[in-house]
């Protein structure tokens, strides 16, 4: 029953047009990326960059190395568009994009991960069997036909991201539109609709479609009677937020996840004329089916259960941030604080402040004041410099922080040396003060 499920072969127009549209928007990541500024103001500006914890050996290269290394993501990028070597293009293309991923998280977002999990998943599917270069140069190559787990994998992956997206939203400053009304604020001087998006009918709006939106699509779009309008709301649902958030690549590629949704018959008729429609729905059972069904269930469960992990991890996600990333945990909330590093070396009593500007760049300087991984790692970077000068210090924080424009509360133990604690990868840190769930003030601990 499983086999039949799984390998069952069906006509793979759809994803031969979604590896032509992904290899483009790909390409189009890591070119913007160089001529937006960003590489300048995250990996070339910055003296070090905030990497995930425990890939300290990843940093960027000097000089205009990380120009080069966009342009050749981008090269590669377009190399799977036109599906050349594409295992190889697609690998290499995974491979440097997990590199920046992993290097820096000042800018961390939610689709710079879902865009890592995409590129390994596309590394797996047979995207180049047709239209592509290396069929064309190896025509015994070409097929017309994939295993229908391809596609599972593709929605199921889609409908998890979807449904912690809505899920994460159930939470009182959300619901109270706060939260929308807090990111509204900041779009304010946007011609136009700037002035429209203050207006509470807006934030109720975007409080609610939010929510919806994020729940119902992928049903929506699976059953046949809303298949247009779900698909209708989601060019209106994309677009409104690649014009408002500008998050870049998303919007589009989000869309074109639709391929997979409508009949394979139209697919092929619209973009695919001259490909012959499979229609034989044949068995083919690989010999590695023991091994892809055990791989196939376990990736899909790691990916249920990993945002359900701050379940688990003492106290509020929401103020913690720890069991934040790779949680789908898009756009909740807005944190802002005030924090000062102290250092004091271990045969004194004085404790001197750090001027951040001497080591971070404007936009570290926001996320080491609020994000408790990065004061950490300020903190061994503070302990190592000066180790270096043959001092042995230790690193106090007294840090405030308030989640979406609440009262600000104490955030760090001030009394704890944050310079010579562990961090702990798969609990809690205790040297981030956690708050009763509710208090006659307000409901929420980061409150």
């Amino acid at each position: 029953m499983i086999n039949r499920w799984l390998f069952t072969h069906i006509d793979n127009s759809p994803l031969i047009v979604f590896r032509i549209i992904f290899g483009l928007l790909i390409a189009l990541e890591a070119i913007g990326a160089i001529f937006t500024g960003w590489i300048k103001r995250t990996l070339v500006a910055p003296d070090f960059t905030f990497n995930f914890i425990g890939f300290d050996f990843l940093q960027p290269l000097p000089g205009n190395g990380m120009y080069y290394y966009y342009a050749i993501m981008g090269i590669f990028g377009l190399l799977v568009m036109i599906g050349y070597r594409y295992k190889l293009s697609m690998s290499a293309y995974t491979l440097m994009w997990a590199g920046v991923y992993f290097m820096q998280k000042s800018s961390y977002n939610n689709h710079y991960y879902l865009l890592l999990l995409l590129c390994c998943i596309m590394i797996c599917l047979p995207a180049a069997d047709y239209y592509s270069l290396d069929t064309k140069q190896h025509p015994d190559k070409k097929k017309l036909s994939m295993p229908r787990w391809c596609l599972l994998l593709i929605i199921g992956q889609m409908w998890i991201v979807y449904t912690y997206g809505s899920v994460a939203k159930w939470y009182p400053d959300w619901l109270d539109f706060t939260v929308p009304k807090n990111l509204m604020a900041a779009k304010a001087h946007y011609p136009i609709i700037g002035k429209v998006l203050q207006n509470h009918w807006a934030h109720v709006s975007i409080a609610y479609t939010g929510i919806l939106y994020d729940l119902l699509i992928i049903p929506l779009l699976l059953w046949r009677r809303t298949r247009w309008l779900a698909f209708g709301a989601s060019i209106f649902f994309h677009l409104f937020n690649s014009i408002v958030f500008q998050v870049g690549i998303f919007p589009y590629l989000s869309l074109a996840f639709s391929l997979f949704f409508f009949p394979r018959e139209v697919i092929n008729r619209r973009f695919l004329k001259e490909k012959p429609f499979y229609t034989k729905n044949e068995l083919i059972i690989p010999k590695f089916s023991t091994i892809i069904i055990p791989v196939f269930f376990i990736y899909l469960l790691v990916q249920i259960a990993l945002p359900l992990r701050h379940w688990i991890i003492p106290g509020d996600v929401l103020w913690t941030e720890e069991g934040h990333r790779m949680s789908w945990r898009m756009m909740l909330r807005s944190r802002a604080g005030i924090t000062n590093f102290y250092i004091k070396e271990k045969d004194k009593d004085e404790r001197v402040f750090i001027n951040k500007s001497d080591y971070l760049s404007n936009k570290q300087i926001r996320t080491v004041s609020t994000k408790p991984d990065a004061m950490w790692q300020f903190a061994q970077r503070l302990k190592k410099e000066y180790h270096q000068q043959g001092k042995e210090i230790e690193v106090y924080i007294d840090s405030k922080v308030s989640i979406n424009g609440k009262k600000r509360r104490l955030f760090i133990d001030p009394e704890v040396d944050i310079a010579n604690v562990p961090w702990n990868y798969f609990s809690t840190n205790p040297w981030i003060i956690k708050y009763p769930k509710k208090t006659k003030e307000n409901s929420l601990p980061h409150q």
